[in-house]
């Protein structure tokens, strides 16, 4: 596991009795190079010695949000900016009830809160509790804040019962990680340009024509290619969305200017054309505001189909191309129509006219069509848009690899 080598992992030892899986799981990662710091929670110190996990780490144990003995240093900052990634193993239904409320109560909780940094929980509970509604209802959130969750597992359990909840074996988490940072690296190499928004089309100076459009399906795609690694080029029509400082941001207005910045942005190994570009733009602009009069015609002419060209006119065209498709009806006959016409390798259609998703929603149902795969079509259910994002981005890395 050459990926974990002088890599810093924190890893967050919780109260439960699988913690004792958590020096296995340090001796993996030693082995493989890599540096541990740790924090036992309080009820963690029932289960297993700050002397043992010393003794492994080869680390001082942190233990306390407000420590005499570093009361310079302020500890879950940083610890936090310390860790290249955060491991909470085990994670209890208590530690993750605590995070999905924000509750920031000891050192473990604030650290987590504190950090930027990929966090991975690694669940381990009674059968019960893992499928309690409110367990459920954490994870659900936590998952949409970005946690990574590793397991559980079937199995027999300490309490004697038997059922999903046990937590994962160190080697499978250790594995896990190492796959992060394998993606980490090699993703690096390769060049993802992603379009979002809506372009404005100007009138006047004060008018423009438009398409609706939050941009947000198209930043967390963006984001989500940044996480795992991937070069990540962000070209982004009018919208009030924020965007990560790792990724780079290009803010354009017009369909013109998105079509130049995607020329200038090109050569890419992946494009994901999820904007809104207008179709059309005023055949002549008027270079000073009009003034109401009882009727105005504008002229409209034809944009450039900016999706089309890089797919079928550009000689420096990414490896995979992907459109989205907004319809109204006829979702599967106007989505094919258009990988076929568009000559790109996806489409990943949705409907816009259900009130559940789409427009200004934080959520989003999508179906993606495929050109030149087996598995013509697959459906991505009604989920966060964030969620969305990282099952369209796990079917990117698939497809490269």
């Amino acid at each position: 596991m050459k990926n974990l080598i002088n890599k810093k992992i924190l890893l967050i030892i919780c109260g439960g009795i699988s913690a004792y899986k958590s020096l296995e799981l340090i001796r993996l990662f030693k082995k493989n190079e890599a540096e541990i710091k740790t924090i036992l929670t309080e009820s963690a110190k029932k289960f297993v010695t700050p002397l043992s996990v010393t003794s492994l780490s080869q680390n001082k144990v942190y233990e306390d949000l407000f420590s005499l003995e570093n009361e310079l240093e302020m500890d879950h900052i940083a610890l936090s900016r310390w860790a290249d990634v955060i491991v909470v193993a085990p994670a209890t239904a208590n530690t993750i009830s605590k995070l999905s409320k924000g509750s920031s109560e000891d050192l473990a909780s604030t650290v987590i809160h504190a950090s930027n940094k990929e966090i991975f929980l690694v669940p381990a509970m009674n059968v019960r509790m893992w499928e309690h509604q409110s367990t459920k209802e954490n994870l659900k959130v936590l998952r949409n804040y970005g946690y990574k969750i590793i397991g559980p597992v079937k199995g027999d359990m300490a309490c004697g019962e038997y059922g999903e909840g046990k937590m994962s074996e160190p080697s499978e988490i250790s594995d896990e990680i190492n796959s992060y940072f394998f993606d980490q690296i090699n993703n690096k190499k390769i060049k993802a340009l992603v379009t979002a928004g809506p372009t404005n089309e100007y009138i006047d100076p004060v008018r423009f024509i438009t398409n609706k459009s939050s941009g947000k399906q198209g930043y967390e795609i963006a984001k989500s290619l940044s996480k795992r690694g991937f070069d990540t080029t962000l070209i982004s029509g009018p919208t009030k969305l924020k965007v990560d400082h790792k990724i780079n941001l290009v803010k354009v207005e017009t369909a013109e200017e998105m079509f130049k910045a995607t020329q200038k942005n090109l050569p890419a190994d992946i494009a994901v054309f999820a904007a809104a570009v207008s179709d059309f733009k005023i055949d002549k602009k008027n270079n000073q505001k009009l003034k109401k009069t009882q009727n105005l015609n504008i002229n409209l002419k034809k944009n450039i189909d900016i999706l089309s060209y890089i797919s079928n006119h550009n000689s420096m065209r990414p490896k995979l191309v992907i459109g989205f498709a907004a319809e109204t009806e006829d979702l599967e006959k106007n989505a094919t129509f258009k990988l076929e016409n568009k000559n790109c390798d996806w489409i990943i259609a949705n409907d816009i006219s259900k009130n559940n998703s789409g427009f200004n929603s934080d959520y989003n149902e999508v179906v993606i069509y495929y050109k030149n795969s087996k598995e013509k079509k697959e459906k991505l259910s009604l989920k966060r848009k964030s969620e969305i994002s990282e099952e369209i981005v796990d079917r990117i890395v698939t497809h490269i690899n």
